[in-house]
Parts: structure tokens; sequence; C-alpha cells
């Protein structure tokens, strides 16, 4: 595991080396109107949302968090700056429908050539993994026109450990190699059971997933991970995550960053990299 401290500026740049105006973005990707948001009314489009200090840990909240179209701009650009081809989404919203449009831009620009050249068994695939069946819902009725090739698996989630750490898994999650993979769930008071009377379901404990740990070996080199907040849950991936992970957090987005810089796994892997991330990168772990 490599951490980035010395600049924080070179690795935004690295991951977001296109997107320096969100106006103009959502100019040319008009990602607000799929949300029903008036740009009139929203605000300063940089500004970063702060919320009550208990919304995020009210058990009786059912009403969606409104956009945040910073976040919401700078997945939309990660999917299309790295050509994603196949994303894993634990916990469904609004980034749903956002992960879902980006992947459609890119089919449209570059299907044919995944197809013709790339060992990718689920090309412009968005599946999305989710344990409340409520939240499932609200995207479907809020959303109903998300595309064929974006799926919304329903996956029980218990209290479990990995290497004797409590933490959560989810219950059959979907078998697919995802080459870009975000973190928002599940929340800290639906996954059952407990491990020595312990569990996530108090204010007070935090989210803890290990679903990524579990899978970790799978995966492919270029594979990047992004953690939304849950700063607690990044720094258990962190300590345990064993392949050469290069990381980041960037404390204006409160998002953390993942992305594995390993040599390419074989030629079809090594095919895949130049295409979606481009040889400068690939030197880097050459």
């Amino acid at each position: 595991m490599r951490e980035n401290n010395k600049d924080k500026g070179v690795r935004k740049m690295q991951l977001f080396n296109e997107l320096t105006d969100y106006a103009a973005y959502l100019n040319k990707y008009p990602i607000h109107k799929l949300l029903g948001v008036d740009l009139s009314k929203y605000g300063d489009l940089n500004s970063k949302v702060v919320h009550d200090r208990y919304l995020s840990v009210d058990p009786n909240n059912q009403i969606p968090f409104p956009a945040e179209l910073d976040d919401l701009v700078r997945l939309h650009s990660l999917v299309i700056s790295r050509k994603v081809t196949t994303i894993m989404e634990f916990g469904v919203g609004k980034s749903t429908i956002i992960f879902d449009d980006a992947l459609r831009e890119n089919e449209k620009d570059f299907g044919s050539f995944v197809k013709e050249n790339l060992r990718r068994s689920n090309p412009f695939e968005l599946h999305s993994v989710e344990n409340n069946l409520h939240w499932i819902e609200v995207v479907k009725k809020e959303f109903p026109k998300l595309s064929k090739n974006s799926f919304i698996h329903h996956c029980p989630c218990d209290v479990s450990t990995f290497n004797g750490r409590i933490c959560t898994f989810f219950d059959n999650i979907p078998n697919v190699c995802p080459d870009l993979i975000y973190l928002d769930g599940p929340d800290q008071f639906s996954p059952t059971g407990d491990v020595r009377g312990v569990n996530t379901n108090h204010p007070d404990r935090l989210p803890m997933a290990a679903d990524i740990l579990s899978i970790e070996h799978f995966l492919l080199p270029g594979t990047l991970l992004v953690v939304d907040g849950r700063t607690a849950n990044a720094r258990f991936l962190k300590c345990n995550l064993q392949r050469d992970w290069e990381y980041d957090y960037v404390e204006e987005y409160d998002q953390h960053f993942f992305e594995m810089q390993e040599p390419p796994l074989g030629v079809y892997n090594k095919q895949q990299i130049e295409f979606c991330l481009g040889s400068e990168w690939l030197k880097k772990v050459l």
C-alpha cells in the first residue's frame, strides 16, 4: 500500500485532469437533468453540502439525500476519463443514475472497440448491490429508465468477521470483475446479527464493509476503488488490503481513492490498461 502524502494536487490531477470547470462539464453531460435539478436554484457547484450531524445516522430516515452535484460530476467524469467498462456499486442512489449514464456514453464511444479487442465479459454493465428494499424501490420509482445493462441486486447483509475483526458482508454479490468499485453502502443500521454482542446498529458505531477484501485477489491491476466518506471503513480497508494499491484521501471531497498499481496479469489485462488508462500509466508499473 502506497500513500501519496507529498502533493495532494498531483494525485487529484491524475484522476481529474480533465475536470476543471463543473459548469462546463454539465453543459457537455447534463446529468443534472436526469436528477431533476434546476441549476439556477442549486447554488455553488463547487460547494460541499454539509448535513445535520445526525442525518446520516438516523435509522428512521426514509428520505433520500439531495443531489450533491460536485460528487456526482466527479463520479461521472471518472467513468468517462478512465473509459470504465464495468462498475460494481455498493449502495444504490443518485450515483446509480450517474453511473448508468456514463456507461451509456462509453458504450456509444467505445462499444465496438471493446467488443472486438478486449476480454470484458460484462461490458458497460453496472451492478448495484443493496440490502435495503426501500431504497431499491425508491431508485426504481424515481428513475425507471435505467438501461438494460444496469442491474440492481438485492443482497442481504450480515455482521461477520474478517481475520477476527468485526465487519459486514453482503450475501450473493454479483460475480463480475469491475474496473471501478464505488463503496457507499450498506448503512450501519440494516446489517443483521452480531459478533459477541457487537454490531453496527448504534448511532456511534460506524459502517465497516469488508466485501472488497474478500474479492481483492480477483481484481485486475488498474482497478479503482472510490469510498464516499466512510473514513473508518476506508482506514479498515487500507489496513487490510494486501496488494499494491496507491491510496489517497482528498479532504475537500471527503472521498478516498484506492488504485491498484501492479504490472498487468497478462496480455489481455495489458490491452485493457493501455486502452483505458494509457501507455504512461502502464510505464509506472513496469
